[in-house]
Formats: C-alpha cells, sequence, structure tokens
C-alpha cells in the first residue's frame, strides 16, 4: 500500500492489521505524555481545499503523537486565491522535502491524479475525501468503532440512512462493510440515491421503522446542502419526520446496537438532540477511534516507505 485512496486499495488483512496497530495506539494516547517518537523527522502536508474540523484536526494530532511534523495549508490564506493550480502548490512543496500528503478536494479524482503525479517520488498520499466520491478513513474508523464492539463483521446488518447520492462516507463505508461480511441496507428519499443505484443490489427501504430492531448499526448521513439544490427535499422538517433518528426510534433498536453519524450533525435534521444522551450513540467515540485510525494509516505507510 504505497497510497491509501479508496477503501478498494486495502484488502481484509489490511483492515484488520490497521484496526490490530489503532489499538496499540490506543494504549499511547492513555499515557501521561501521549506521544510516540517513531516519525520524529518526517513531514506532512495536509491540503484541505474544504472546510473540515474533525478530519484535518484529527489528520493534525495524528501526526504530532507519532512526533512528525505537520504544514496545514489553508485555502483561505493561500495563494490558490490568486490564482495558483493545485499542480504549482505541489511543485512548491515538493521543493521543501516533505514525506506524505493528505488531500481533501471538492473533484472527485484529485487524490488520484496527485498520487500519479508523485509516483516516482517517494511520498505518500492520502485522501481524506474527493467531491463525492470517497473519504476511505472515515470508513476504516468506522468499522473500527464497530469492530471494538462486537469483534466480528459477519452477519452483521447495517442501515445507512441520507444523503447516499452526494456522500463520499456512504461510497466508502459500503464499499468497506461489504468487504468485511456485513448486509448493508439504505433508506433515503428518492431523489438521494445515485442513478445506477439499482446495480448495486443493495436492499433499499422505503420505511426503515418497520425493520429498525434487526440492524446491529445505524448510519445516519448529513443532508450535504453545499452539493445540491434543496429542491432535492420536499422540506428540512418534513425530512426529519421521515428520516431522523428521534429518541423514540432508539426504543425500536437493538440494545447492543450502535448509532453512528460521520459528523457534523445538523442536529434537528438527521439526529433529534436528545438522541446523544443515549449510551448507543457513539460519535464521540467515532471522533477518538478517528485520531488512532490515522495514527495507524500514517505509521503503516510509513512503514511500506522504508
Amino acid at each position: 500500500m504505497k497510497h491509501l485512496l479508496s477503501v478498494n486499495d486495502l484488502n481484509e488483512k489490511d483492515i484488520y492489521k490497521i484496526f490490530e496497530y489503532a489499538f496499540q495506539f490506543e494504549e499511547v494516547l492513555s499515557r501521561p505524555i501521549p506521544i510516540v517518537p517513531s516519525l520524529k523527522g518526517k513531514t506532512i502536508l495536509t491540503l484541505f481545499y474544504e472546510p473540515s474540523t474533525r478530519t484535518q484536526t484529527s489528520f493534525t494530532l495524528a501526526c504530532k503523537r507519532l512526533s512528525c511534523d505537520v504544514i496545514n495549508f489553508s485555502f483561505s490564506t493561500s495563494s490558490v486565491l490568486k490564482g495558483e493550480s493545485l499542480l504549482d502548490t505541489v511543485k512548491n512543496v515538493l521543493k521543501m522535502k516533505i514525506d506524505g500528503i493528505i488531500i481533501r478536494h471538492p473533484v472527485a479524482g484529485v487524490p488520484n491524479f496527485l498520487a500519479h503525479y508523485l509516483d516516482k517520488e517517494n511520498i505518500f498520499v492520502i485522501n481524506a475525501g474527493d467531491g463525492i466520491n470517497e473519504h476511505p478513513t472515515q470508513a476504516l474508523l468506522d468499522a473500527y468503532t464497530l469492530y471494538k464492539k462486537f469483534k466480528d463483521f459477519r452477519n452483521l446488518k447495517i442501515l445507512i440512512i441520507g444523503d447516499i447520492k452526494h456522500s463520499r462516507v456512504a461510497h466508502s463505508d459500503i464499499l468497506i462493510f461489504q468487504k468485511l461480511g456485513c448486509e448493508v441496507y439504505v433508506s433515503c428519499p428518492y431523489s438521494f440515491l445515485p442513478i445506477d443505484f439499482e446495480k448495486t443490489k443493495i436492499p433499499y427501504l422505503s420505511d426503515f421503522r418497520k425493520e429498525l430492531g434487526k440492524f446491529d448499526c445505524v448510519i445516519t448521513l448529513r443532508v450535504q446542502k453545499e452539493r445540491h439544490n434543496l429542491s432535492y427535499l420536499p422540506s428540512i422538517r418534513e425530512y426529519h419526520l421521515l428520516y431522523g433518528i428521534k429518541k423514540e426510534d432508539l426504543n425500536k433498536m437493538k440494545k447492543d446496537a450502535l448509532l453512528m453519524h460521520p459528523g457534523p450533525v445538523n442536529w434537528g435534521v438527521e439526529l433529534s438532540y436528545d438522541v446523544l444522551e443515549d449510551k448507543r450513540c457513539v460519535i464521540l467515540d467515532q471522533v477518538f477511534n478517528g485520531v488512532v485510525i490515522r495514527m495507524a494509516i500514517i505509521f503503516l505507510l510509513f512503514q511500506e516507505k522504508v
């Protein structure tokens, strides 16, 4: 694994190896001084062309916990606003002797383009989200959160609710959970389904509440207002009534089921405010798991560089 661009870059063995290292890094984060000198002297650049709080902060913290220097690129204060292209930016930072690039971009395929351009360089690329295509590290932390609870993915039933069409998280989650042997179902307005959805053969539930009790994990997705016209939605209030998870819905779920969301949450849209109090809601656990999963990925990619 020279780069991490897609869940498809990983086989089942790779995924469990990442989990193994993530578990070890949990012990590191429990120490009074939660730092290891593993990557001292290494430098990673984060190129985020879209706003991010959790992902960029998580990657930055993961680098620092590994004693790796990190340079955070800010779109709003960069020369991009003066007309500098992505390739110009990369050519410039290459002269600064970096070891890896973590990139988020609104255009699908940009991380692959960057990895291809850097093919002869000893520099890895991690996809931190490209357009509506993929978000592989989010899928890995979601799967790791599930793994810590159940230890075995076989026969687990996963329900993903929300903007499937525009969600890179949904695309990566579906790939990783199917790869690990789970049964994946989706529920959303028809306008939130990809055009070729029938080809995926993923079961679609028009009324998920009738079957809520059979799922081991429910993942709700953010309504991505910035990626489509609101004409896709009848109204935000109607969406919450039909597809939002409310306190009464938790009563229909298994007692050991998990409720997840990749964040940021539109409270009162995908989730009602009171569900955060339920122990099955593991959104904050996902945030913690994101740090150790990203530590594991960065560490393992550096091992491949040796």
